[in-house]
């Protein structure tokens, strides 16, 4: 058993670290671009570090890398050889573990009694991030097939398990052809690995290319390896009737950490509605966890703070 089945198993809530690209954004720095957050780890990775420190420091039980947009495509076509762009994606982990180090180093006995040891996550984000179109939030792929979605997807993972990653976050997923392949790609050539698997929906009735949740159900229940199951990067009021009929029809703990409820226009790289305040992420993550939210936190434009939050009157 690895230690994420164990924490699942062992605590009611594992904390997860929050957003990355809009975090540097928040804190003045320009995120624009096909590389987006990834491109800070080229300029100045020292600020990547930084944020995996505070959402450590606010309560994070798994430290994320900074891989969602690290792909080999994007990486080429920014000017990187093979060699340096593993050299860069390797590099995301070794700053996640200098982080922890970092964090834990300053406890207390008593504050490392209280908490679990963080776990390094490899992000593994979906190949929307690559084509950097806002085709997370629709799955419009166009003509890919499964074998060129695994190669896609295959040497990332590879490195993120050499540098350490304890588990894998196969996060912001829109297309069941993806999910299809990520899964088959852990049976085939990672059977050890433990992950998570979080879908995006805008309906609340399908993930974002309209793919049924009973066949997402039957993807995710044939997996021993995907642990937890859920959504992110999704608005906040799509959750409770997807989660709602998720658990219906599997008993795998669930993952939430959704958006601050603002919508992103992939064309323009903005965000451009306001913010859903009906509920707070504090509130609406209790109602989840009713329904079997265990993975938990915030992902776009939510803030360490919001994480220190969860963490303070979750645990």
């Amino acid at each position: 058993m690895g230690r994420f089945k164990e924490l699942l198993e062992t605590q009611e809530y594992i904390i997860l670290h929050g957003a990355l690209g809009t975090e540097l954004e928040f804190r003045g720095h320009d995120v624009s671009g096909k590389l987006w957050s990834a491109k800070y780890l080229l300029e100045n990775p020292d600020l990547i570090r930084e944020i995996h420190e505070d959402y450590l420091k606010a309560g994070a039980d798994l430290v994320t890398t900074s891989t969602y947009q690290a792909t080999f495509p994007g990486l080429f076509e920014a000017g990187l050889s093979q060699e340096e762009a593993e050299q860069l994606i390797g590099l995301t982990v070794d700053l996640a573990k200098e982080a922890r180090d970092n964090v834990w180093g300053t406890l207390t006995d008593e504050e490392k009694a209280n908490r679990a040891y963080p776990l390094i996550s490899g992000d593994v984000g979906p190949y929307a991030a690559y084509l950097a179109a806002g085709s997370e939030y629709n799955g419009a792929y166009g003509d890919i097939s499964l074998d060129e979605l695994k190669f896609f997807h295959r040497r990332r993972i590879e490195i993120l398990l050499e540098h350490g990653s304890e588990l894998l976050a196969l996060e912001t997923i829109p297309n069941a052809l993806e999910a299809r392949a990520l899964i088959e790609l852990l049976t085939e050539e990672f059977p050890n690995v433990e992950a998570y698997m979080s879908f995006t929906s805008q309906d609340g009735q399908s993930i974002s290319d309209g793919t049924s949740i009973k066949e997402i159900a039957e993807l995710i229940n044939a997996s021993k390896q995907v642990l937890a199951v859920g959504l992110n990067c999704t608005a906040p009021a799509v959750y409770q009737d997807f989660l709602s009929q998720l658990r219906a029809l599997t008993d795998k703990p669930f993952v939430t950490y959704p958006n601050s409820g603002e919508v992103y226009d992939g064309a323009s790289q903005t965000w451009t509605s306001n913010a859903d305040h009906s509920h707070s992420l504090l509130e609406n993550t209790i109602n989840w966890h009713q329904l079997g939210a265990k993975v938990v936190g915030g992902c776009c434009r939510t803030r360490p703070r919001d994480i220190e939050n969860l963490s303070q009157h979750l645990k």
